[in-house]
């Protein structure tokens, strides 16, 4: 069925691996499907548990269920007979059901017209981006053609999620009022202290950079939403935390928050002057945010993952001074090889305000682009015109 300016029927598969990422991801672009492109969505998930912490209200033993107009349904195996969608998204190589692919098949060999099936892919700031980005991949044995979709940071690639309006909500962000009502017990951050959210994977790095804060010269406020990171939180200060729970050492003082849903987890970015995030949409929301901050990207095997957190660094470190650059890559890469020093800190700290102002301005560059749904949407109507 041709697209239109009619609504139009979506349906986005995603497999939970990261606890949050794959979903979250996705959770966004299905809430902006609908709320700025009128697109009726099915998003299908098999994990709602690890789901429902991001939607609240959300029930996972229901097979079906409606949230901010979008439809949720559990994916189960088998999977129940559905008619195919007018767009699938196969978010992050997800397999998709045999007997659904079957049943676009069965579309095109009826209609002449298969859904427009695209593969999400993860995020990249690698070169090859800009040559993979849009190819098409002919399934082996039914009349079908896959499109690969992939994010990333200029215009050779799908871009970055960014909700209309997402800027100016920004710029009025009452950071005082933000702490009185929501910092949690002790409020206001004192003069002079610097407010960090730590957000991370597990990581043995994090003993050294507790103690790098706690013997430091500089009072730190340090917010931990609840997450896997917080096992090496506790273990470095020797007592176990739990949500509402705050710890004194030194100069560091600690404060255990909830897990929030997302738009309460973009104004704690906003509140703090550094922000240390894990995987693809927190990093993408600290982008946003236009703070500081330092990627922990997901561990692979052979050290895969540093080739992108190099590509990315590449991007993020251009403009900076000489200096600036070799405190932040020193940094990210102590971080993320999990070996932080309270020297590599202090080196990093000492160019925070450069890196304040370079990432503002970096910010609004990433944000004069075409934000990823747009571009996907479109994307979309230029494949069904070439049916024509």
């Amino acid at each position: 069925m041709p697209l239109s300016a009619t609504p139009q029927r979506w349906d986005i598969f995603c497999t939970v691996i990261d606890n949050y990422g794959d979903i979250g991801v996705c959770w966004r672009l299905a809430r902006q499907l609908v709320a700025e492109h009128g697109h009726c969505v099915r998003l299908w998930v098999d994990d709602l548990a690890s789901f429902a912490p991001l939607c609240p209200g959300l029930v996972p033993a229901l097979v079906q269920q409606q949230f901010a107009g979008v439809e949720i349904r559990r994916w189960t195996a088998p999977f129940p007979y559905t008619e195919p969608a007018e767009v699938v998204i196969e978010a992050f190589g997800c397999a998709l059901p045999e007997s659904y692919v079957a049943a676009m098949a069965r579309g095109q060999e009826q209609t002449g017209g298969a859904p427009h099936w695209i593969n999400l892919e993860y995020l990249s700031a690698e070169s090859w981006v800009a040559e993979c980005h849009g190819l098409t991949s002919p399934h082996p044995r039914l009349p079908l053609t896959k499109h690969f979709f992939i994010p990333g940071f200029d215009e050779h690639s799908a871009g970055l999620l960014r909700e209309r309006g997402l800027m100016a909500r920004h710029a009025s962000f009452d950071t005082r009022r933000w702490w009185k009502n929501s910092g949690g017990s002790g409020s206001t951050p004192a003069s002079g202290q610097l407010a960090i959210s730590l957000f991370a994977y597990e990581n043995r790095a994090v003993a050294g950079l507790l103690d790098a804060w706690v013997k430091g010269s500089q009072g730190v406020l340090c917010l931990v939403p609840e997450s896997r990171v917080l096992k090496s939180v506790s273990e470095a200060l020797g007592k176990s935390l739990a949500v509402g729970e705050k710890a004194q050492q030194g100069h560091l003082e600690l404060r255990v928050r909830p897990f929030v849903q997302q738009e309460a987890y973009d104004d704690l970015l906003l509140a703090c002057d550094l922000n240390l995030v894990r995987g693809e949409d927190s990093l993408v929301r600290a982008i946003w945010a236009g703070k500081p901050f330092v990627w922990h990207i997901y561990p692979q095997d052979e050290d895969a993952h540093i080739v992108k957190l190099d590509a990315f660094l590449d991007r993020y470190c251009a403009g900076l001074s000489p200096a600036a650059k070799s405190a932040l890559r020193q940094f990210w890469h102590s971080w993320n090889r999990e070996r932080t020093d309270a020297g590599v800190w202090h080196a990093f700290q000492a160019v925070l305000p450069e890196l304040a102002e370079h990432t503002r301005r970096w910010r609004d560059r990433l944000a004069e682009q075409i934000d990823l749904t747009s571009l996907l949407t479109d994307f979309c109507r230029d494949l069904d015109k070439n049916r024509l």
